[in-house]
Parts: C-alpha cells; structure tokens; sequence
C-alpha cells in the first residue's frame, strides 16, 4: 500500500517524505482520527515528528485531495482518507464514535437545497447525530470510550 501512496503523492505534486507516509499510515489505520491521535500514532514510527509538522502534513494532504477533514460541531477537527465519493458520517452524542455512511440518494450532491440562493451546487456535507449501538444500552466497551486526548477514531454500530 505504501508504495500505492507514494504514487498518489507524487499525482498531486507532492513530495514522498517519511512524515507524509506515517501519517498516511495512521490514517489508513485509524479513520475519522483527531490531530492529537494521529501524532501520537505517527511517533511510534517516526518519533521525531512534531504537532507542527503533523499539521502541515495534513494541510498539505487535504489541500492535494488526499485527505479529508470533517468539523462534527463541539468537536476537534478529524481526518480520513476517504475522499471524492460523497459519502457522510454519523456521529455518536455520547461516545464521539464516527461511522462513514454513503450518499444518501443518488449522486453528488445527493441533496437539493430548497433555495439555493444563486448558488451552483456541487457537494452536500452531512452529519447525522444520534447514539451509537454501544451508547443505547449502556455499555459503552473500552475501545468506544473517548479517551481524554479525543480520540474519537472508533468506529462502532
């Protein structure tokens, strides 16, 4: 897979660097994670890596397109590399859990504003909130809990 990324860096003009590879690697390990967790992650195997730096990585991803960042409201910025299909996420009111769910009808934007105010739409963002399986009935398992550093890259039904 690695050598998969190298190429996809190299598509969108960016050079093949160790800092960028480590986080690519976090990513594909653990969707939907938080800057906090993916440097954490990324320090096992590069552990010189800066927060600084892991931001720059980011941006630098998100900007060529490889990376996605979602904004769930109240909570920290989260990262993924499933980008370009459309698709949105659910979101888990007690736990923080993250889950991907498809467009929900149809192509982008899959939703049509009811006035769209002279704009061209051309992507819809969704967030659906509510409780994870785990939250439901009380049981939230130790790898669905929100560690105090937000690591809220578990993913749960």
């Amino acid at each position: 897979m690695e050598a998969t990324w190298q190429e996809q860096l190299r598509a969108v003009g960016l050079r093949v660097t160790r800092p960028r590879l480590s986080v690519l690697q976090v990513l594909a390990e653990r969707p939907h994670a938080d800057v906090d967790t993916i440097v954490t992650a990324a320090r096992e195997v590069h552990p010189t890596l800066s927060p600084q730096a892991v931001y720059g990585v980011l941006q630098a991803l998100v900007t060529g397109g490889l990376a996605r960042r979602i904004e769930p409201a109240g909570a920290p910025a989260l990262f993924e590399l499933r980008v370009g299909d459309n698709h949105h996420h659910l979101v888990c009111r007690s736990c923080g859990a993250v889950a991907d769910v498809d467009c929900t009808v149809g192509a982008a934007p899959c939703l049509t504003p009811s006035d769209t105010a002279g704009f061209v739409v051309d992507e819809a963002e969704v967030v659906f909130w509510g409780l994870c399986r785990d939250c439901r009935v009380g049981k939230p398992s130790e790898t669905t809990k929100v560690p105090e550093h937000h690591d809220r890259g578990g993913v749960h039904e």
